[in-house]
């Protein structure tokens, strides 16, 4: 029997390639070793600002470059969160179990906070983002989670709770172990200074052409040691190479990396290699995105599925949760 694995994506915008390359990708590769489950969070994108009209379109783009980007649905369970309610039913009693002081200590609620011009425009959604995203994983009691650089505490915070929910009545919930991939677990933005995000737009989308690629890489950051182009740099710490080592063969990586070194190629040649790298992984995606579109109804499907299977077991998980914590059932 496969260990049981679970990840989610938000459908806050456009996936774009940090997302790819830090969680897509290493989904792809985890489809024949684990039992996978899949599940586009729309109820975690609530806790940000977020167009209303948007939001179903955006659920149904998600699950469109996902499985374009290689989530076969025949390999493993795909659906959206809001279609199984027992997500927010668990997510309502580990809440009980959770201390505030662990949820006032994430990092990502503290960053994110920040963000908002006003202390009362920050929702109690945001605070308790991480129990549900908990609840979100025990509900299927997946054992593996995939995660970048920036999950780790929130894993970390899901086994908590999995271990307080357990002493106090009885043991239901394995702990879920964190898989941090060996590259791409932090892409950061053009920006070279924060993490890759919509929510920034300094990202690119997953579904963009080759020219608006390019026109996001050609001004993007590089070594700043490089002002002028027979400036010797450090590709180790330049965010252009990072890219490369996700999406250049290795050839390119050491070409790129000694022309930086020995100041042999400018930065502008470096992101003409990395474009046409990029764009020979892109636009297979993007072209089974544009099939995909074309018969939605072969996507609503997949959802569809996935969310009765999703939900068969989630139920039998709340049947349990429901006993140990004592709640009457219905007649």
């Amino acid at each position: 029997m496969k260990p049981i694995l679970f990840s989610g994506i938000q459908p806050s915008g456009d996936i774009h390639v940090g997302n790819f390359c830090g969680a897509i990708r290493n989904w792809v590769r985890m489809l024949d070793s684990h039992d996978s489950i899949y599940c586009i969070v729309d109820y975690h994108a609530l806790t940000q600002p977020y167009e209303r009209e948007l939001l179903a379109r955006r659920t149904f783009d998600a699950a469109v470059t996902n499985i374009a980007a290689g989530l076969d649905p025949s390999r493993c369970r795909l659906f959206v969160q809001s279609h199984v309610p027992q997500h927010t039913e668990l997510a309502w009693i580990l809440n009980t179990v959770t201390p505030m002081g662990d949820l006032s200590r994430m990092t990502q609620f503290k960053e994110k906070s920040q963000r908002v011009e006003a202390e009362a425009s920050i929702n109690a959604g945001l605070f308790t983002y991480p129990v549900l995203q908990a609840a979100d994983i025990l509900l299927y009691k997946a054992v593996a989670v995939p995660v970048g650089e920036d999950q780790i505490q929130h894993i970390e915070l899901s086994r908590e709770i999995a271990r307080k929910f357990n002493a106090r009545f009885g043991e239901i919930f394995p702990e879920p172990a964190q898989l941090v991939p060996q590259t791409g677990a932090r892409i950061l933005g053009l920006d070279g200074k924060t993490k890759m995000s919509k929510s920034l737009d300094n990202y690119i989308g997953l579904l963009e052409d080759s020219k608006a690629v390019w026109q996001k890489l050609a001004p993007a950051y590089t070594d700043p040691a490089r002002v002028r182009r027979s400036d010797p740099g450090t590709p180790e710490v330049c965010n252009i190479y990072s890219l490369h080592q996700s999406f250049s063969p290795d050839r390119d990586q050491e070409e790129v990396a000694q022309g930086c070194r020995s100041a042999g190629i400018g930065c502008i040649d470096c992101k003409k290699i990395l474009h046409r790298n990029m764009m020979d992984v892109l636009a297979p995606i993007q072209e089974k995105a544009a099939g995909l579109r074309a018969k939605p109804e072969s996507v609503e499907d997949v959802l569809e599925r996935g969310a009765r299977e999703c939900g068969e077991l989630a139920e039998r998980t709340m049947k349990e949760v429901r006993g140990a914590v004592g709640v009457r059932p219905p007649r």
